[in-house]
């Protein structure tokens, strides 16, 4: 069992027999339930900067506040997380997540609504004022948390044991359809969020949100469970987990045993005891799951997607907050947040298409130096002295960038649900989300210390930097394996075919 634990996705699927075909209405439960799970994450997502620009106007202080709060908990408890969802029973899992990620956004969307009617608060009672705040930040940052938990069980362990024993293309269906529910919901949610915010109030909004989270919830539990039964890889799996738990924590109190009897010892060396004290702090969850994470093969594409994510250029909380500042009506940003991720939902589409012509790791390629080459659209916008126009230009370059983005995505989360073993598969998907985080954190830093809109535009130089590095560190994991970055030999046909014409045309 320890060996098929630890082999990666393509060499079992090699070896496995074609299994019988999951139902079809089991699939469609999976995705109505990621749908409503993903909608209300989304509301959340595009209203939190305008309802914080809103509470302080005129600075992006309150809004780079809240994702730094967000992303450094991530950060910090995203190895975790992983660690506790691979030995943890499903069941057990999506429990907390449900019930953690719909209570904590019912919170939320409580106290803003709050905060957004009693609008003066900060002057009649501060201290109220600071506690609603406090109260905001941590229950969006313990949403995005559980949010984490259900990203990691649902997309990167279920997906990939519901398609074990089918072809390839069905785990790349699976993860396409996913990403593009979760793109539909960066088109919807958004939509309807700021034409509730336009045309109703922003207090309207935040009691939706709350609304939609205390609904949704017993449909998603319905939805996920009768998935989880209705499978039985995933109740096969699940056993696997608790087996491997129990393993774990049979060898971790044996090595416990062995090392008290050894400190009992009068002669131990000092370097006996240095190695004995490194062992047991690389046992720590944390520092354990990020030693797997960087002996992985695929830890440089998954740096360069984790560097995307250390960027304004895209319709977060930052960019949303700039846009507001910049007379941009909410609906309108709403639209064009939607339109983009409607290019990105085309991504979903492309993908397998360009995947099974040119495979994974090149389709990364392609993807991520097309994303690049929309990106120049957003730095020329910094010298458009017309504010309605360089804004038009920004949100026209981050919106056509969510191609390359959105392929480059999917193409090293399979690198990664391929290559990866089943005994590390959350703990690197849970590391990835921290590293993620971590970027996304130091971006909001950036805005904390250049909280001034007039300035985005040196936020801008910074994010289309760093997406230069991570195209070029991508590059350089495709170099390392496969020892090349184009077909010369299959260019030279093509040059003589173009000189031979052009020499006739003379």
């Amino acid at each position: 069992m320890k060996q098929q634990l630890t082999e990666p996705l393509v060499a079992r699927l090699q070896d496995q027999p074609q299994s019988d075909p999951v139902p079809s209405f089991l699939i469609t439960y999976l995705y109505v339930g990621h749908f409503l799970a993903r909608w209300g994450t989304r509301m959340w997502d595009f209203s939190v900067g305008l309802y914080m620009i809103n509470i302080w106007p005129d600075s992006l202080l309150f809004a780079a506040i809240y994702g730094a709060v967000e992303s450094a908990s991530t950060a910090l408890f995203g190895p975790i997380i992983g660690h506790w969802v691979d030995r943890f029973p499903y069941v057990k899992v999506l429990r907390i997540w449900l019930v953690t990620q719909n209570l904590s956004f019912v919170i939320a969307g409580g106290t803003v609504m709050a905060l957004l009617v009693y609008a003066d608060l900060r002057v009649t009672n501060f201290y109220a004022f600071v506690f609603l705040i406090i109260l905001t930040n941590i229950s969006g940052a313990v949403g995005v948390l559980s949010t984490l938990a259900g990203t990691i069980l649902v997309e990167r362990d279920w997906a990939v044991v519901i398609s074990e024993g089918h072809s390839p293309e069905v785990l790349t269906k699976i993860n396409s359809v996913m990403r593009r529910i979760d793109l539909f919901c960066k088109l919807g949610a958004p939509v309807l969020t700021g034409l509730i915010i336009s045309f109703v109030s922003l207090e309207a909004s935040a009691f939706t949100l709350a609304l939609w989270n205390t609904i949704s919830i017993w449909l998603e539990y319905w939805l996920f469970t009768s998935v989880y039964k209705g499978i039985p890889a995933l109740g096969e799996s699940g056993q696997r987990k608790l087996s491997r738990s129990l393993e774990s924590d049979q060898n971790k109190t044996r090595s416990n045993l062995l090392s008290s009897d050894d400190e009992d010892e009068v002669e131990i060396s000092q370097e006996s005891w240095i190695k004995r004290r490194i062992k047991q702090f690389s046992r720590i969850p944390y520092v354990s799951a990020w030693r797997v994470y960087l002996q992985q093969d695929v830890v440089l594409p998954g740096v360069a997607l984790a560097l995307l994510y250390c960027t304004v250029l895209r319709f977060g909380t930052l960019m949303t907050a700039t846009l507001e500042w910049e007379g941009i009506p909410a609906y309108i940003i709403g639209i064009v947040r939607g339109v983009s991720a409607g290019v990105g939902i085309a991504a979903t589409v492309v993908y397998p298409i360009l995947q099974s012509h040119i495979l994974t790791l090149r389709t990364g390629l392609w993807s991520i130096w097309s994303q690049w080459t929309f990106l120049l659209l957003c730095v020329g916008s910094i010298w458009v002295p017309n504010r309605v126009l360089s804004a038009c230009m920004l949100m026209a370059g981050v919106g056509t960038s969510r191609l390359g983005l959105w392929m480059f995505d999917l193409a090293v989360i399979q690198q990664m649900q391929d290559q990866v073993p089943e005994l590390e598969r959350c703990v690197v998907g849970g590391v990835q989300s921290s590293l993620q985080s971590s970027m996304d954190l130091m971006g909001y830093v950036m805005a904390i210390i250049i909280s001034n809109p007039q300035d985005f535009w040196k936020l801008t130089l910074v994010s289309f930097g760093v997406v230069t590095l991570a195209a070029l560190l991508y590059t350089l994991h495709l170099y390392r394996v496969r020892k090349h970055l184009l077909h010369f030999e299959k260019l030279t046909p093509f040059l003589k075919c173009i000189t031979r014409s052009q020499s006739a045309n003379v």
